[in-house]
């Protein structure tokens, strides 16, 4: 009961600050809708990029037209406003990362020994580093190239003009950025997973082709039915399977040092 009384408080104060967080980013919405918005916009620092590489390696302007094509609409009366309040929680959420997994950790550390603290050290800034660079990387590279590629596609036959929805847009770029961010945690899961004895480096090397068939699929979900999309989808994911082998093997030795 003293675990449940303790875990319940964990919650309330990461629920209250998440509720703070969202109504400051509520109250400087303008700012936040200036950054889910950035991928529409042909400015955007990734369509940037592609138009200068294109430029280095004489492509001519084939890459400056990887920029979407959108018409955003709404369709019902109270659409922004929900939109508005969903898009802020969001992005508190995302920003607030740090602190869930700081509390979530000051749940853990009464119950772990000496040696167990000492392995989980630095565990609430390389899980939310590795949180912020799948969030980032799904931001400036996933999303750019799925709503480039879903806002020109067109079906053959009659022609058919899209007005997206609002609410459909941002709820698309706010899942993507929040499951790559999560999807990114991976080293994080094999080191606990290797810790608890769950898992091993050879179960891992065992079943790597079973995951690239997993990461494949995952990449074809994530991206753009287009090949080049996928692939780079797909390199990152695969380098952090690479990196849980390489941590689950650090993991298990020491485990080894430890016994021997």
């Amino acid at each position: 009961m003293d675990h449940l009384e303790s875990l319940r408080w964990h919650i309330i104060r990461i629920v209250l600050v998440l509720c703070i967080v969202t109504g400051v980013m509520f109250f400087f919405n303008d700012f936040v809708f200036d950054v889910l918005f950035g991928p529409t916009k042909g400015t955007f620092f990734t369509y940037r990029a592609l138009c200068h590489l294109s430029k280095v390696f004489h492509l001519g302007d084939s890459l400056c037209s990887q920029k979407p094509e959108l018409h955003l609409i709404n369709t019902v009366m109270a659409g922004q406003l929900m939109m508005s309040i969903w898009g802020t929680f969001i992005a508190a959420l995302i920003v607030t990362i740090p602190y869930i997994l700081w509390e979530l950790w000051r749940f853990i550390k009464p119950a772990l020994k000496d040696k167990e603290l000492k392995a989980a050290r630095g565990f609430v800034l390389v899980s939310s580093v590795l949180f912020l660079m799948g969030a980032l990387f799904s931001y400036y590279i996933i999303v750019p190239w799925t709503v480039t590629f879903l806002s020109k596609f067109r079906m053959s036959g009659p022609v058919v003009d899209n007005f997206i929805d609002v609410r459909n847009y941002i709820s698309m770029v706010t899942t993507l950025v929040f499951w790559s961010g999560i999807i990114f945690e991976l080293p994080v899961v094999s080191y606990i997973l290797t810790s608890i004895g769950f898992i091993s480096p050879a179960f891992l090397k065992k079943y790597r082709r079973h995951a690239a068939v997993v990461i494949l699929v995952a990449a074809a979900l994530i991206a753009p039915p287009d090949v080049a999309s996928q692939i780079i989808v797909s390199i990152p994911l695969f380098i952090l399977f690479e990196v849980s082998i390489f941590v689950s093997k650090y993991v298990e030795r020491k485990k080894k040092l430890k016994t021997s």
